[in-house]
C-alpha cells in the first residue's frame, strides 16, 4: 500500500535500490493479485488493482514494453476503419479512452495529431457522381467518428474534420502527387510514445504501493490441487546458478496479461488437462521511420491498401510509414523484418508521394507482433480486436487480444473479475485516476518559458521535457541543477539530454543499454547509426547510477552493436524465415534464452 506521506513522484521511482527491496518483497509476502507482463495492459491491471487497495505485484521479463508495447504505430485512436466494418462498439470504447487519456490521464502523453485521407479523381466529368459519392461516403464515416467522439469521448480533445480540395489538401501536404486527387477530408486522432506510456504506468504502480520488478521471468506455476497459489520466477539479472536466482512468488489470483505469449499458458495446464479456451495469433507490423526532410507535409496521411490501411505519421523531427499485417511463427521476443516488407511500405507510400522515397531515406525500422484474438479469417488484418478475460483454472486469469487504446478497458475487466473471486465488490477508479506526470501539467506548460528562464535552459529544451515527463519534469531539472554538464546533448542524438540517461536509470527502472537507447527514449529509430554513436556516452551515464565498471559497460555497449548490427542483417533478408534467422544472431542481453519455437512452455510467459 502506498504511503501517504511520500510524494507519488518519489513513491514511483523505480531505482536500483527500489528493485532489490521489490525482490525481496516478493520473496517474503503473499499478494493479492499477481500481475505477468510489463506491456500496456499489464502494467494498466497493476495500477488498476492497487487503486482499488488490493495488494498488488507485477513482474516483467525484459524490459517494460520490450514487446509488442513499444512497437506500435504510436497512436491513441477510435479506429476510423473498425467504424467501416460496422465494429460500433468498439469505436465507441476506444474514442471514449482516448478522449480520457487525451484530457484527463495522460495530456503530457497523448495530443492531437491530423490526418488527411486522400480521395482519388476519376477519369473526367463523367465520373463526377463517382467522386461525389466517394467525398460524401469517407465524409460521412469522419462526420460519425467525430460525432462519436463528442457523444463519448469524456472531453474530446481533438479538433472537428474539415473538407479540403485538391489545392487545399496540396497545401498541407505538398508532397502529395496533383494527378489522381480529388481533394482530401482532414481529421484528428491522438499520438503518444507508447514506450513512455507503459512505464508511466508502471511508475504510478509504484506510486500506489506495488511491487514492481523487471528482468524477472515467471517460469512456472504454483499449484495447490486444482488451484493456481502462485507463481516460480527467476531474477534474470542474478548471477547464473545462485541460489536467490529462482524463487516463489504466492499469491491469491494470477493476471497473465502475455500478449502473443498467452498461448504459451495452454502448455503450462496440460498437465491437468486444461485448455485456456482462447487463442491468440500474432500479426506482424513493419514501420519505417524516414527524416521529416524527406517528405513536405504538415499533417499524417491514412491510406487504403488491398490488404490493410497505411498510415503516413509526423513523429518530431521524423515519419513513421506502416503498418504491415501479416501471420508471424517465428521468434517472437524479437520479430524481424525483411526486405519484402520494407519493399511493400515504401511501394505503398510511393503511390501518393511525388518524390519517391527509397531505402536510403531510412532512418529506422522496427517490427513488432499484434496479439489478435484468433478467428477463422485467413487474413490477420480480419481478426477481431476485441479482448476477452477467462478463468482457465482456479485462481489464474488470463487478458488476451484488445487494443493500445483500450488497454484501461482490458485492465478494469480482469481485474474485476479478480475481485469478485476475492470476495470485494470494489470498482475501478482508473477513470479518474492521472498518472503520473499528469497534475500540474498545464500549469507547468503554460509557463514554460519562466520554467525555462529559472533553471537556465531554451524554452525548446523544457517543451521537450515536458511533453516527456509531463510535471516529472521537475525531477530532470533538479539533476541538470546539481550536474550542469546533464543539460548538454547525448552524443549522436542531439535531440535527447544527458540528463534523461541518468534519470532512466535512476528513476525509471533502465537495467541495460538497449533500454534506454530503445524505450525510455527513440534513439535506435531515429537515428541513421541506429544509437551506435549514443552506446558509450549511454553506457557511462548509466554505469555511474548502476555501478558498472568499465568491463561492463565495454559489453553493454558490444551487445548493443550486435543487436544492430543483427537487425541490419535481417532486413536485408528476403522473407520472413532468414529475416529470423539473422536477427537471432544476437543473444538476449538479459541472458535467457528467447522462446523460438511452440515447444519451449513457459520461456515467454512473463513477456
Amino acid at each position: 500500500m502506498r504511503d501517504p506521506n511520500v510524494l507519488r513522484s518519489v513513491a514511483g521511482q523505480l531505482s536500483p535500490a527500489r528493485r532489490a527491496a521489490d525482490l525481496r518483497r516478493l520473496r517474503a509476502e503473499r499478494f493479492d493479485v499477481l500481475v505477468i507482463g510489463g506491456g500496456v495492459t499489464g502494467a494498466g491491471a497493476a495500477v488498476d488493482a492497487a487503486s482499488r487497495g488490493l495488494k498488488v505485484a507485477l513482474v516483467e521479463a525484459r524490459d517494460f514494453a520490450a514487446g509488442t508495447s513499444s512497437r506500435s504505430s504510436k497512436l491513441i485512436h477510435g479506429g476510423l476503419r473498425y467504424l467501416e466494418q460496422l465494429e460500433v462498439g468498439l469505436v465507441h470504447e476506444a474514442l471514449t479512452e482516448r478522449g480520457l487519456l487525451a484530457t484527463r490521464l495522460a495530456p503530457h502523453l497523448v495530443r492531437p495529431v491530423p490526418f488527411l485521407v486522400p480521395l482519388p479523381a476519376g477519369q473526367g466529368v463523367r465520373d463526377l457522381p463517382a467522386r461525389l459519392l466517394r467525398r460524401a461516403y469517407y465524409g460521412a464515416g469522419v462526420a460519425a467518428y467525430d460525432a462519436f467522439a463528442g457523444l463519448f469521448g469524456g472531453g474530446r480533445g481533438m479538433p472537428l474534420h474539415r473538407h479540403l480540395s485538391r489545392e487545399g489538401a496540396r497545401r498541407v501536404f505538398p508532397s502529395l502527387r496533383s494527378d489522381g486527387l480529388a481533394g482530401a477530408i482532414r481529421y484528428h486522432d491522438g499520438q503518444v510514445d507508447d514506450a513512455r506510456l507503459v512505464i508511466t504506468l508502471a511508475r504510478t504502480a509504484a506510486s500506489l504501493g506495488v511491487t514492481v520488478v523487471s528482468s524477472a521471468r515467471a517460469v512456472g506455476l504454483i499449484r495447490q490441487a486444482r488451484e493456481v497459489t502462485g507463481v516460480r520466477v527467476r531474477d534474470l539479472e542474478a548471477p547464473s546458478g545462485a541460489p536467490e536466482a529462482e524463487f516463489e512468488v504466492r499469491a491469491r489470483t494470477v493476471i497473465a496479461a502475455t500478449g502473443v505469449w498467452t498461448d504459451d499458458m495452454s502448455r503450462m495446464l496440460n498437465d491437468v488437462g486444461l485448455r485456456p479456451g482462447v487463442r491468440v495469433r500474432a500479426s506482424k507490423g513493419v514501420h519505417l521511420v524516414v527524416p521529416r526532410s524527406a517528405i513536405t507535409g504538415e499533417t499524417g496521411l491514412i491510406l487504403r491498401t488491398a490488404t490493410s490501411v497505411l498510415f503516413v505519421i509526423p513523429w518530431g523531427g521524423h515519419w513513421i510509414i506502416g503498418t504491415t499485417d501479416t501471420d508471424w511463427r517465428l521468434d517472437r521476443s524479437h520479430p524481424a523484418a525483411s526486405a519484402s516488407d520494407i519493399d511493400y511500405l515504401l511501394r505503398q507510400v510511393n503511390t501518393v508521394l511525388d518524390r519517391p522515397l527509397t531505402t536510403a531515406d531510412i532512418e529506422g525500422v522496427y517490427a513488432g507482433l499484434r496479439p489478435l484474438l484468433a478467428g477463422e479469417a485467413d487474413s490477420t488484418s480480419k481478426l477481431s480486436r476485441e479482448h476477452a478475460v477467462i478463468e482457465p483454472m482456479l485462481g489464474l486469469l488470463l487478458v488476451a487480444g484488445g487494443k493500445y487504446t483500450t488497454y484501461r478497458v482490458m485492465a478494469a475487466d480482469v481485474v474485476d473479475r479478480a475481485v469478485r473471486r476475492l470476495g470485494g465488490t470494489r470498482v475501478s477508479r482508473t477513470a479518474d485516476l492521472p498518472l503520473l506526470g499528469a497534475d500540474g501539467y498545464a500549469a507547468m506548460w503554460r509557463d514554460r518559458a519562466d520554467l525555462a528562464r529559472r533553471h537556465g535552459l531554451p524554452v525548446g529544451v523544457v517543451e521537450h521535457l515536458l511533453e516527456r515527463y509531463g510535471s516529472l519534469t521537475l525531477d530532470l531539472l533538479a539533476l541538470i541543477d546539481a550536474d550542469p554538464l546533464l543539460s548538454s546533448p547525448l552524443a549522436g542524438a542531439p535531440e535527447y539530454l544527458a540528463a534523461e540517461v541518468t534519470y532512466a536509470a535512476r528513476a525509471e527502472g533502465a537495467l541495460h543499454l538497449e533500454d534506454v537507447l530503445t524505450r525510455r527514449t527513440r534513439i535506435s529509430i531515429e537515428t541513421t547509426h541506429r544509437g551506435l554513436e549514443s552506446a558509450e556516452h549511454a553506457a557511462e551515464l548509466m554505469g555511474a547510477v548502476l555501478g558498472w565498471d568499465a568491463a561492463r559497460r565495454a559489453r553493454e555497449v558490444t551487445h548493443y552493436r550486435a543487436r544492430v548490427e543483427a537487425e541490419r542483417q535481417s532486413q536485408l533478408m528476403p522473407d520472413d524465415a532468414t529475416a529470423d534467422a539473422a536477427r537471432l544472431g544476437a543473444p538476449d542481453v538479459r541472458g535467457y534464452p528467447a522462446d523460438r519455437s511452440a515447444d519451449d512452455g513457459a520461456a515467454g510467459l512473463a513477456r
